[in-house]
This record gives structure tokens, C-alpha cells and sequence, in this order.
């Protein structure tokens, strides 16, 4: 596959992971929305979904990395993909990402300003100090990226790398990369099932990033956008989702390379 396929396919499945992803966290938290309160099921199997879809639509382009840490491991498992693609996937992926988020805050619009504006969640007028509103992780944030319920960061780190070795060896052992090989389009399904799975039984302390571009990206978007009352970006937290998943997918594929190849 060419460069512009692979960052076109890259760009188009993330985008759409995001904008379902980020979508059922905003029905599940915004404030006049219909699904408000429908709960971590929602998000768990909401997420799942949408890495199914995004997967069936961007394969035939890039083969649906739609995550840093599945293109490292990928570029270390034994005869992967070559090392010079590695940054057009990251480039495709980071870029879905933010336009994904971006969706988000379109769809839910008056949905993001109805809750950012309402006193009992964002308090009163005389407790919206600037630094208040800067620090830490603002009132719709989760909406875009993930956070420790609990901040302690070995904790924190070793949460993310251990999800993301459950889902990149689910990967690398379906061949779900592999054209010709593996379960091809039943691994897209398979694949989809292990996020559910990770999620309800592993995303409790952080909220399952296990995906770099999936959290970097949306975070960068929070950031940028014109929210009232939005809060920080909580950019001491930012790494975390970040190395955590690329050593998961390292440790992954070292694991592959041992036993399963």
C-alpha cells in the first residue's frame, strides 16, 4: 500500500473511532442529552463499536492501525511493517484523532454549552477563577481524553501498559493487519469484543486509553476549542496515556515475537 493510502486510511478510521468514541462519552455526560446517565456500559460498548466500524471502513486503505502502539508493535513483530511507515500511520492517526474531536464538539454543540454554562456544574460565578478553571482537568474533559480515578502514576503507567498488551496481542495473534493472513474481517469483530472487554474489566482506574492517538490528540482539540467554562486540559497527566500504551505495545510484540512466532 502507497503513503497516501495508508495516511488517508489512517486519517478516515481514526476520525471515525473518535467521533463514536467521543460521541457516546458526551450522550453519556452532557447535560440535555438523551443518553445523559446511561453509564459505563454505554461507554464501554460504545467504544467497542466504534472500533469496529472504524476498522471495517479503514482497512482496505491502511490495513486499520487506528492506534500508535498496534503500528510500533507492528513495525517490531518479526517480517511487520517497515519502519519509514511508521510515522505516516502516526501522522494519519493523530490528525483522525483531532478531527474526530472536533465532530464531537459539532454534533453536541448546544448540548456542550448548555452544560458548561449551567452554575451547579461549573459553579457559581464568584468561584470560576481563571486559576481555578486552568488547573487540573476541566468538567467535560473526559469527553475528549482519559484521567486517573486514582493519581498515582506507576499505577497509572502499568494500568495502561498491561491493557495494551491484552489488546495488541489480541491483534497480532488474529493477523488482523496481515493481508491474507489471520481472521481478516471476523478479527475486526474479535478485536472490537477485546476493547468491550478491556474496558469493563481494566478501564476502571484511567479510562483505557490504550491508545496514544486516541487521548493526545482529542486533548489537543479540548484545548484549542472555544468551550465557556471548560477547565484545564490537564496536561500533567498527559504522558501517562501516551508511554503507557507505546510499552504495552512493545512488551506485545516482544511477547509475539517469542512465543507465537
Amino acid at each position: 500500500m502507497s503513503s497516501s493510502d495508508i495516511f488517508i486510511g489512517e486519517t478516515i478510521g481514526t476520525a471515525i473511532l473518535i467521533l463514536l468514541g467521543g460521541g457516546v462519552c458526551a450522550a453519556v455526560t452532557l447535560k440535555a442529552s438523551k443518553a445523559r446517565n446511561a453509564g459505563w456500559l454505554a461507554i464501554t460498548f460504545g467504544w467497542g463499536f466504534a472500533v469496529l466500524t472504524a476498522v471495517y471502513t479503514s482497512a482496505p486503505l491502511s490495513g486499520a492501525h487506528l492506534n500508535p502502539a498496534v503500528t510500533l508493535a507492528l513495525a517490531l513483530k518479526k517480517d511487520g511493517i517497515d519502519w519509514s511507515d511508521v510515522p505516516v500511520y502516526w501522522g494519519g492517526q493523530l490528525l483522525g484523532a483531532m478531527i474526530g474531536a472536533a465532530l464531537v464538539w459539532i454534533v453536541y454543540y448546544g448540548q456542550f454549552l448548555a452544560h458548561l454554562t449551567d452554575n451547579e456544574i461549573v459553579g457559581t460565578p464568584a468561584e470560576k477563577s481563571v486559576e481555578a478553571q486552568e488547573k487540573g482537568a476541566g468538567p467535560v474533559l473526559g469527553i475528549f481524553s482519559t484521567g486517573p480515578e486514582i493519581r498515582v502514576a506507576w499505577q497509572n503507567v502499568a494500568t495502561e501498559v498491561i491493557g495494551t498488551i491484552v489488546l495488541v496481542l489480541a491483534v497480532l495473534t488474529q493477523g488482523l493487519n496481515d493481508s491474507g493472513k489471520g481472521l481478516g474481517v471476523l478479527g475486526a469483530l474479535i478485536t472490537s469484543l477485546v476493547v468491550v472487554s478491556i474496558g469493563l474489566s481494566l478501564g476502571g482506574p484511567t479510562g483505557y486509553a490504550i491508545n496514544p492517538a486516541r487521548d493526545l490528540g482529542p486533548r489537543i482539540v479540548h484545548a484549542l476549542l472555544p468551550l465557556p467554562n471548560k477547565g484545564g486540559s490537564d496536561w500533567s497527566y498527559a504522558w501517562v496515556p501516551v508511554v503507557g500504551p507505546l510499552i504495552g505495545g512493545a512488551i506485545a510484540a516482544g511477547i509475539y515475537n517469542v512465543a507465537f512466532a
